[in-house]
């Protein structure tokens, strides 16, 4: 089983000393329209379709897109308005701001109870 591999008789370094001194003479360059083929496969294969959700899923971003941009535009005026009084545009003061007097989330787990 322990052969030496080093020695120039072994059958190993017969073959790899032959096989290093075999010329490649064939044509190497890709055979005439290999490309377009290659181009008509990979663009004729059908796109899967793994679930419903995927294939609406770009128009519902478009939906709620035109949805975003049609709220804001139907309440620009109640967004660009001050307080009564106040001229369009102007910030209104901190103390004129009403907050809710109830906290949302307590609201919420309060119901959960």
């Amino acid at each position: 089983m322990n052969q030496n591999l080093n020695e120039p008789r072994h059958p190993w370094m017969r073959l790899t000393a032959s096989a290093r001194t075999v010329r490649d003479e064939r044509d190497v360059t890709a055979p005439y329209g290999f490309a377009t083929r290659v181009a008509a496969l990979a663009l004729a294969q059908e796109r899967k379709v793994t679930s419903l959700f995927e294939r609406f899923a770009l128009r519902a971003v478009g939906i709620a897109c035109l949805l975003a941009l049609g709220s804001v535009a139907l309440n620009y005026g109640a967004l660009m308005s001050g307080p009564a009084g106040a001229p369009a545009g102007a910030m209104a003061n901190v103390d004129d701001v009403l907050l809710p007097n109830t906290d949302a989330v307590a609201v919420v787990l309060d119901i959960a109870d």
